[in-house]
């Protein structure tokens, strides 16, 4: 029997394929008592979808008899993954044999534990991700993998696979995406993959995908397996003489059962809806046509009740994002920044980018929080959220280039605080060691130990329920945290595809004449203030807990006031050089300035320092966050 159910608001469609009979029953009524079924023969198999996902569902399939083949091949040059996984042009992946090989030397590097292993799979729905599923589907079920999970049409945002690997006890995830970075056909794609802790692999693993790579001579595929990911339900093969299981999951409804166990529905939803005593809290909420529009359409629309008009935009995921950057931040983000300026009722703006990990954070008329002070705004108020309340709080930790106010936070309440190299996996260790609980990247990343992945959703959940409890607004909360702590005034300039040579050289320049000690003792002059450069170097961590060592992690200069410099060369792009510039100077009491005139002083001394102008040829950045 191969039976499909459809609810489409009052309409339940029932198609049973029994002894090669075809027979839809078209059920009328309410969904809690139905009534008058009116069985009809048809000829063609029924789909039906609305503008957001295909709702049907398979009960039970037949197993269908297969054989895997071994595709002899060669290896590509630059298959190493960076801090977040591979990630090439579109174009790249689709020739031929590329993306096979990527795939077979993460299973090689599994080795004895792709046999029998179950793997989620899905990312952020951007384009060549169908064709991405059915070579990942194939050559699993070639290489002994036991079941994969998918989310429907290959859809599930990064911190929901990291969620679900946890949840289900899997091998692993393979992870389609590019993040932050444009997709479409001209543009970019990705594959990451995380280990059996939700976490992105760290060093050690990815280093032997690429090695594995570059020596690849075949990969085992099932080229005759078709498995339809817009199905939810179980599907069943025989490969070889084993079975293999392909389950298409809801993507959204294990990740909105976690995000109601850590926080308070009931009362996010009196915030939003408002209350007796209280007004609706007015919010603005972007997906920027990204995989979060799933996620967000079930858990602020549906469960918190805003309104789907007024409250939320650009929900429905699309393969070129409606060909725009998804990026959440001021530049890429501006329709969010000008609509809340434009209508000063909203309370709350936020975006998230394409596979929904990154987030901004805005309060009314565009009032923007630094992904540094959103860190330290959380972890200073932690009470505010059942899910601390319940499993205590640990260490905080942030990236080495993020501004240090969450260090600050950690010193008044007595945590541990850790200051690791750019990349969500550096945390993932302390995580799993049970010392700590929140920490955050200045690229817009926040998270916490309920995954191992940054996590937007939940930093905009997390906010709301801060107001909700201290009943302030974003701004007020931020004025009254800097009242208290000071203010780390922060920014960050990305050129973006850069000549890769040129920038290696300027680098390479600034890294010789900070060996030499140059710098040290040197004095430079910006406004009314002095700096003189206590420390500088190039960042190395070594792991607290297994002892490893990162190296080169980018180019600090460290001034006796407490201000900074740090320049990196991105490893995330797909095409030229990113060269990122970070600039932080901290105020005790001096609080309410802009921060990009507060800023301007250590800026040209920055660009001065670097020569960035002249060996770039660029006079402004792409992007200033």
């Amino acid at each position: 029997m191969f039976s499909i159910c459809v609810q489409l608001k009052n309409i339940v469609f029932n198609y049973n394929l029994v002894n090669n009979h075809e027979i839809i029953y078209i059920t009328f009524g309410c969904m809690t008592g139905l009534n008058h079924k009116y069985p009809i023969k048809i000829k063609h198999s029924l789909r039906l979808q609305d503008s957001r996902r295909t709702i049907t569902h398979v009960d039970k399939v037949r197993k269908m008899v297969l054989k895997s083949t071994v595709v002899q091949t060669t290896p590509f040059e630059g298959q190493k993954p960076g801090t977040s996984g591979l990630r090439k042009k579109v174009k790249v992946f689709m020739e031929k044999n590329y993306t096979e090989n990527f795939i077979q030397s993460i299973l090689n590097t599994l080795g004895a534990k792709t046999k029998g292993a179950t793997l989620v799979v899905g990312g952020d729905g951007r384009y060549f991700s169908t064709q991405a599923v059915k070579i990942i589907i194939r050559i699993a079920a070639a290489n002994e993998v036991k079941k994969l999970i998918i989310g429907q049409l290959g859809n599930i945002s990064t911190p929901a696979v990291s969620a679900l690997i946890r949840t289900l006890h899997t091998s692993g995830g393979i992870i389609l995406t590019a993040s932050h970075n444009p997709g479409g056909i001209r543009h970019d794609f990705g594959i990451k993959f995380n280990i059996e802790s939700g976490a992105p692999a760290p060093d050690s693993f990815t280093d032997q995908i690429y090695e594995h790579s570059k020596k690849i001579k075949e990969y085992k595929i099932v080229p005759d397996l078709d498995c339809d990911v817009s199905v939810l339900g179980l599907q069943k093969f025989e490969v070889d003489g084993r079975s293999f299981e392909v389950e298409v999951i809801d993507s959204s409804e294990n990740y909105v059962k976690l995000m109601k166990e850590i926080f308070d529905f009931p009362k996010l939803k009196g915030l939003i809806r408002g209350t007796g005593d209280r007004k609706p809290f007015n919010i603005l909420i972007d997906s920027m046509n990204a995989v979060t529009g799933v996620y967000v359409r079930k858990i602020f629309v549906e469960d918190l009740e805003a309104s789907p008009d007024t409250n939320v935009r650009r929900i429905i995921p699309l393969d070129n994002f409606g060909e725009i950057h998804p990026d959440p931040n001021l530049t890429y983000a501006k329709e969010l920044v000008d609509k809340l300026k434009e209508n000063p009722t909203y309370d709350l703006g936020a975006a998230f980018d394409g596979d929904g990990d990154r987030n901004m954070i805005l309060g009314k008329n565009a009032f923007f929080v630094t992904p540094s002070d959103s860190l330290a705004v959380i972890a200073n108020n932690l009470e505010c959220i059942p899910y601390f309340k319940k499993h205590g709080v640990k260490g905080f930790a942030r990236s080495m280039p993020t501004a240090a106010a969450v260090d600050r936070v950690a010193k008044a309440l007595n945590k541990e605080l850790f200051e690791v190299p750019t990349g969500w996996k550096y945390f993932c260790n302390l995580m799993d060691a049970g010392r700590l609980s929140v920490c955050g990247e200045e690229s817009f990343g926040t998270g916490s130990d309920h995954i191992r992945e940054k996590d937007g959703i939940w930093a905009v959940l997390a906010w709301l329920s801060i107001i909700e409890h201290k009943k302030k607004s974003v701004e007020e909360i931020m004025k009254e945290h800097w009242a208290k702590y000071g203010r780390n005034y922060f920014t960050r300039y990305d050129y973006e595809e850069c000549d890769g040579e040129k920038s290696k050289a300027m680098m390479d320049d600034l890294e010789k004449r900070i060996n030499s000690g140059e710098l040290v003792g040197k004095s430079f002059d910006g406004a009314n203030k002095t700096y003189k450069v206590k420390l500088a170097d190039n960042f190395s961590y070594t792991d607290p807990i297994d002892h490893s060592k990162a190296t080169k992690q980018g180019l600090r200069i460290l001034f006796e006031d407490g201000s900074r410099l740090v320049f990196r060369l991105s490893g995330t792009g797909s095409s030229g050089a990113t060269i990122r510039v970070y600039v932080e100077s901290y105020e005790e009491k001096d609080t309410d300035k802009d921060a990009q005139e507060q800023l301007k002083p250590l800026v040209t001394i920055a660009l001065n320092i670097s020569k960035l102008q002249t060996y770039t040829g660029r006079d402004a950045p792409t992007v200033i966050t």
